[in-house]
């Protein structure tokens, strides 16, 4: 089963330096934070901000193609954790016809704010990631994920959502 996400912010992570895009299901039962590299957190906050760049990025690039070929993105789903590692699959249409596409999540997530389709997340994915997370991290990174569950709106900074 998925659960329906919305990007919730983006974030530094106080410990490994890196970008982490916080997503939280529309219920707000559940919380995903996912490590990205600092291209795909430009890219996702380029959008997140609506900034317009003189030249189409990567992923605007993306969208003008489905564009062009009249390619609907249904949805991108997270849909399997492996070794630390989420993976993702985006979900397009063209002339009835369902495919998928394996993904980085964060090119996933770049892509659905660009073509305003949902976002979801496999439920084994979210209790899996939780699994793993109380078995590997140590101990910063578990006060991290606490820290992360226990934000509110006005912790997200300016690019909250």
């Amino acid at each position: 089963m998925e659960v329906e996400m919305k990007i919730r912010g983006l974030m530094m992570d106080p410990v490994t330096n890196m970008p982490i895009v916080v997503l939280k299901d529309v219920q707000g039962q559940a919380i995903l934070p996912i490590w990205v590299g600092v291209y795909e957190a430009n890219a996702i906050a380029l959008e997140i901000e609506k900034v317009e760049t003189p030249r189409p990025m990567t992923h605007d690039l993306l969208k003008n193609v489905f564009l062009g070929l009249d390619v609907r993105v249904q949805k991108i789903v997270v849909n399997d954790l492996k070794d630390d590692t989420f993976y993702a699959i985006i979900w397009v249409e063209r002339e009835g016809q369902m495919m998928t596409i394996d993904s980085r999540p964060s090119d996933a997530l770049a892509l659905a704010l660009r073509m305003d389709c949902p976002i979801f997340v496999d439920e084994r994915v979210l209790k899996n990631a939780k699994v793993s997370s109380a078995l590997t991290e140590r101990n910063s990174n578990e006060q991290l994920r606490n820290y992360l569950e226990g934000l509110s709106d006005d912790d997200l900074g300016r690019y909250k959502m």
